[in-house]
């Protein structure tokens, strides 16, 4: 039987690559002590080396998911508005 494949947060791996370039354990020690391979520890701190630039970065464009759901908060305030319009009507009357 095949074993499932594993799949981690965003945070628990900022988490991981962060003590690895923080240097203070060797990839080993944090393999074992988080269960994971030598490889993946190393793959997701080359990744947060080779992306950490992009936090600082000044032309950023908002998300495509951000805009996404912005425009679905904005929707949802407006049938709200509207409900509570119609209910302070009713109740008026």
């Amino acid at each position: 039987m095949a074993k499932k494949r594993r799949r981690y947060t965003s945070e628990f791996k900022a988490k991981v690559a962060m003590e690895a370039l923080m240097e203070q354990r060797t990839i080993q020690e944090l393999s074992v002590q988080y269960a994971l391979h030598p490889n993946l520890i190393s793959k997701w701190k080359k990744e947060l080396h080779k992306r950490a630039s992009e936090l600082f970065s000044e032309n950023k464009k908002p998300a495509e998911s951000d805009t996404q759901s912005t425009g679905n908060l904005h929707k949802q305030i407006g049938r709200l508005q509207v409900e509570n319009e119609w209910l302070t009507k009713s109740l008026s009357r």
